[in-house]
């Protein structure tokens, strides 16, 4: 399956002319990785580092010869060391291969961020087998979409959602269902004996997880996650976010079945961490967790942020320890960012864009982010390459606005047994984002907004993304969302839905705000004050769609 073939007739140079907007970040000098061009993926050329795990399993497995007795893994009332960890991935890896699983095999799992995740997660790539992730807030019908179509036939699930489970007549394929409780994993047919089985080496080009889109277009598509993509991506993170060697402590709030969640958990063993799991987020239980743990990293969506500084006892924690904060799904508000400098001065704040295609991320932002900058996502990472691209296919001079495409070692072969999406998504190699933003003279990358996102007022185009960046800082906002309201006369408008950090916060108000601030054709001109958070997928961004559509019953809108 290539993913290129029957691509649109586009032609990108491949030499950069003077104007075009190409990535161009320089990041700071490093002796432990050399970049060199490659060929992967039927013939994508790409800038790829040496040396690297050859992978998914390999980047647990190289850290835990190096670092055996260091704790990996925290969670439920349970401490692992790297030993401990093995010993239990190889466990799982046994009990699955009596099952009949094989390399290649496809293993379903309906898990929260447990400790069980993990070594569920790991044991499966060992194998050589393929995880299937999926989020625990999925239902019947969207399970069985996931496993049907992945064809997986070991699922392995949290007992206590075992009623969310789909009919067994409707995932036909599904030969073994595993509960996952507090009590451990309860396999079928307990059988002694079972011995770990040797270390599947795995082609790097072959598919290691399979994640399904949040599927705010249609039915989700199976992006096919490779050991190649893993492999780049922790190296991405380890150079720019600056992990040191068996001293890095992560909290994962995000669902360990996302890309973001996943990628982070195989960060931090990357480099000898300990990654610390957590249920839910709710911000007393989180910064309680995070200073017990003296955690050094955690990534959250900006409103977990504000929903912390908004704790009244947040002051008598000590956070001393906590130097990454990294974020993504949405801007953060600048007085979130100066309230954090305020109290947390030792905290690096990390901005972050990508997508599960990307086995993410594509850009970060650096430590010496200029002020000038404020306003980019950052520099496209090491080995990313990324062009802006105009509706005709055609790259755009430096400085213009248009659809971003990528490339490198990290974006995905292509979507699973899904001609039409790989047709539409891949060219030569670049994955159309869908996301619309410019690269400046300096490599910074820009995110205006997603290309569905673009509200169109009487022929005027508005960024929903700028007016969010206005609202959010009002001193009264927690969060905002921006979409169009279908209208006879112009088409669309723009309306606000607000969630309000106080009660006084009034529709009134934020018109007196908004009117010295923007463009009469920006300004919203309804609002709906909420008192709770905005709605979300498994991955943090905003559901915009959902929101669309309770302003416009009938489902006509975008």
């Amino acid at each position: 399956m290539s993913p290129t073939e029957n691509a649109p007739a586009v032609v990108l140079p491949t030499q950069p002319a003077k104007a075009i907007s190409r990535s161009k970040a320089v990041w700071p000098a490093q002796s432990r990785y050399q970049i060199q061009q490659e060929t992967h993926f039927d013939g994508r050329v790409v800038n790829c580092f040496r040396p690297r795990s050859e992978s998914a399993y390999g980047i647990f497995a190289s850290a835990a010869r190096k670092h055996p007795d260091a704790e990996a893994l925290v969670g439920d009332g349970k401490r692992l060391t790297y030993s401990e960890l093995v010993e239990a991935a190889g466990a799982v890896a046994a009990r699955l291969k009596q099952l009949g699983i094989r390399p290649g095999m496809r293993v379903a799992m309906y898990l929260a961020n447990r400790i069980e995740f993990v070594t569920v997660y790991l044991g499966i790539l060992r194998l050589g087998a393929v995880a299937v992730p999926m989020d625990v807030r999925l239902k019947g019908p969207e399970i069985a979409h996931v496993v049907n179509h992945s064809d997986a036939c070991v699922l392995l699930h949290e007992a206590a959602l075992s009623g969310e489970l789909p009919n067994r007549r409707d995932v036909p394929r599904l030969s073994v269902v595993v509960p996952v409780s507090d009590g451990g994993i309860h396999w079928p047919d307990e059988q002694i004996g079972a011995f770990p089985p040797e270390y599947h080496v795995a082609d790097p080009e072959g598919l290691a997880t399979l994640l399904y889109t949040s599927g705010t277009t249609g039915l989700p598509k199976g992006a096919m996650l490779t050991h190649l993509n893993f492999a780049h991506s922790v190296i991405h993170f380890e150079l720019i976010l600056g992990l040191g060697q068996g001293r890095e402590r992560t909290l994962l709030v995000v669902p360990a079945s996302h890309v973001t969640g996943l990628l982070a958990i195989l960060s931090f063993l990357w480099v000898g961490g300990a990654v610390i799991m957590s249920r839910a987020f709710k911000a007393p239980a989180f910064l309680k967790l995070a200073a017990d743990e003296r955690i050094t990293h955690t990534v959250m969506v900006p409103a977990m942020y504000n929903l912390c500084l908004l704790q009244p006892d947040f002051s008598a924690y000590d956070l001393s320890n906590w130097r990454l904060g990294h974020f993504g799904g949405s801007p953060m508000p600048m007085a979130t960012i100066q309230d954090l400098a305020d109290r947390l001065p030792q905290i690096r704040l990390i901005d972050g864009y990508g997508a599960t295609e990307c086995c993410s991320p594509v850009a970060l932002s650096p430590p010496d982010m200029p002020t000038g900058k404020r306003a980019a996502i950052g520099l496209p990472v090491h080995c990313a390459d990324i062009r802006i691209v105009g509706p005709d296919g055609a790259e755009l001079p430096g400085g213009e606005t248009g659809e971003i495409w990528i490339r490198g070692p990290m974006i995905v072969p292509g979507y699973l047994d899904n001609a039409e999406a790989n047709k539409a998504n891949f060219t030569h190699g670049f994955w159309h984002s869908g996301d619309i933003g410019k690269l400046d003279d300096d490599g910074y990358l820009y995110i205006s907004d997603r290309i569905k996102d673009v509200i169109n007022r009487g022929g005027y185009k508005i960024y929903s993304v700028e007016v969010e960046g206005v609202l959010n800082r009002h001193p009264d906002v927690l969060e905002s969302a921006v979409v169009s309201k279908p209208c006879p006369v112009l088409g669309e408008r723009v309306h606000a839905f607000v969630t309000a950090k106080t009660q006084g916060l009034t529709a009134e108000k934020l018109f007196e705000y908004c009117v010295t601030r923007l463009a009469d054709y920006k300004q919203p001109e309804t609002y709906m004050i909420l008192d709770t958070p905005l709605p979300r997928n498994s991955g943090g961004k905003v559901l915009k769609r959902d929101l669309r559509n309770s302003l416009n019953p009938a489902g006509t809108g975008r």
